[in-house]
C-alpha cells in the first residue's frame, strides 16, 4: 500500500470541507426559505379567517395554544410571534410592495424579496420601517452586504435610506454617466461616527485615531467596497512631503478614494487642496486601469450653496458631507449646567 502524500492529502481534504460548507449553507438557506414561506401562508390563513370569521384576537389565542400543545417540539408559535406573522403577512402583500417590485404578483414577494432574509431580519424590518420604499432598501441592502441582525439595526438607526446618496458632489460633471450614478449612491451625508467619544479639546488626528481604533465599524459606516490603504500616507512632491488624511480603495468602483476630515465647517479652500491631492494620487499612486480617484471632504457642518460653488470648476471628482459622533462634557463643566428639573422651571416660569 502506498504512503499517503501528506501535502496532496490536506488539499483534497480542504477542497471536501468546502463541498461541505457549500452544502450547508445551501441546506440552511432552503430551511430558511421554507419556514418564511410557511408563515406567509400562515399569516394568510390567519388575515382571511380572521375577516371571515370576525373572531378577532381570540383566534390568534387560541391558535397559539393548539399548535404549541400539538407541536412542542417548534418554536415560533407563541403568540407574540404569531400577530408578528399576521403583520408580516399584511404589510408585503400591500399593493405599495407589489407596485415597487418587477413582478408584482402575492406569489413572487416571498422568493424574490424576503425569502432570502433570516426571521429575526424580516420582524425588524417590519417593526422598524414604515415607508415601503425604504424596506426594500433595506432589504437589498442586507443581501448585497450580508448584515447581521444587529448590523441591519445599526443601519436602520442611524437612518442609512435618508443619507445615501444625499452628499453634495460634482461626479455628474466629472464621471461618466453609469460610474458617476454609482459613485453618488456610495456616498452618505451625514456619515455617523457613533462609536467615536471625544471631549474638547480634540483635534482632526484625535479622531483619526478613534477611526483606525475602531476600523471594523468605520467600514460599516463607510459602505460596502471600502478596502482600508493607509493613514497620514505619504505622497512626496516636488521634494515636499504631503499626507492625505485616509486613503482608502473601492473595489466595486475600482478607484482610489481620498478621505480628508475637518473638524470645522467647510471652507472653499479644501475643496482646492483635495483637487491638488487628486491629481497627486492620480499621478504616483493610481494604475493604468483604475479609474479616477474620488475625493470626499468630511467636514462638521457645510452650507449646501458655497459648496456647489465650491465643486463647480473643480475638474476632479470629490463630495463634501458632514460627519457627526459623541462628544463629551468634561466633568469640570457638567455643574454649570442646567439641570432638567431647572429648565423645566425656567419654562414654566416664561409661560406664567
Amino acid at each position: 500500500m502506498t504512503k499517503i502524500n501528506t501535502s496532496e492529502y490536506h488539499e483534497w481534504l480542504k477542497t471536501i470541507k468546502s463541498k461541505i460548507r457549500s452544502a450547508q449553507i445551501k441546506a440552511a438557506i432552503a430551511v430558511n426559505q421554507e419556514l418564511i414561506q410557511f408563515y406567509w401562508e400562515l399569516g394568510k390563513m390567519i388575515v382571511e379567517k380572521q375577516e371571515e370569521s370576525k373572531w378577532g384576537g381570540k383566534l390568534i389565542e387560541q391558535l397559539s395554544k393548539d399548535l404549541k400543545k400539538d407541536f412542542p417540539e417548534m418554536a415560533g408559535f407563541s403568540r407574540t410571534n404569531l400577530y408578528a406573522i399576521r403583520k408580516f403577512y399584511i404589510y408585503f402583500s400591500s399593493k405599495t410592495i407589489r407596485e415597487l417590485l418587477t413582478n408584482n404578483s402575492e406569489e413572487a414577494i416571498v422568493p424574490q424579496l424576503v425569502g432570502q432574509l433570516p426571521w429575526g431580519h424580516i420582524r425588524l424590518l417590519v417593526d422598524k420601517t414604515k415607508v415601503e420604499k425604504e424596506t426594500i432598501f433595506y432589504i437589498q441592502q442586507t443581501i448585497n452586504n450580508q448584515w447581521s441582525r444587529e448590523a441591519l439595526a445599526l443601519q436602520i438607526k442611524s437612518q442609512l435610506y435618508q443619507r445615501q446618496g444625499r452628499a453634495i458632489t460634482n461626479f455628474e460633471a466629472t464621471l461618466p454617466a453609469p460610474h458617476s450614478k454609482l459613485a453618488q449612491e456610495t456616498i452618505k451625508d451625514p456619515y455617523v461616527f457613533d462609536f467615536i467619544t471625544l471631549a474638547e479639546p480634540f483635534k482632526e488626528k484625535d479622531i483619526e485615531g478613534q477611526l483606525m481604533e475602531h476600523i471594523m465599524k468605520f467600514l460599516l459606516e463607510l459602505g460596502k467596497g471600502f478596502a482600508f490603504i493607509g493613514r497620514q500616507y505619504h505622497i512626496e512632491i516636488a521634494e515636499n512631503d504631503y499626507y492625505l488624511d485616509l486613503l482608502f480603495y473601492h473595489v466595486i468602483l475600482k478607484c482610489y478614494v481620498v478621505i480628508e476630515l475637518k473638524n470645522t465647517r467647510f471652507m472653499p479652500e479644501y475643496a482646492r487642496k483635495m483637487n491638488f491631492y487628486l491629481s497627486a494620487v492620480d499621478t504616483i499612486v493610481k494604475r493604468e486601469d483604475d479609474n479616477p480617484t474620488i475625493g470626499m471632504l468630511l467636514c462638521r457642518d457645510k452650507r449646501g450653496l458655497e459648496v456647489e460653488f465650491a465643486l463647480r470648476d473643480i475638474n476632479k471628482p470629490m463630495g463634501v458631507s458632514e460627519f457627526t459622533f459623541t462628544e463629551v462634557v468634561p466633568d469640570d463643566l457638567k455643574s454649570s449646567l442646567p439641570t432638567i428639573e431647572e429648565i423645566e422651571e425656567e419654562l414654566r416660569n416664561n409661560l406664567l
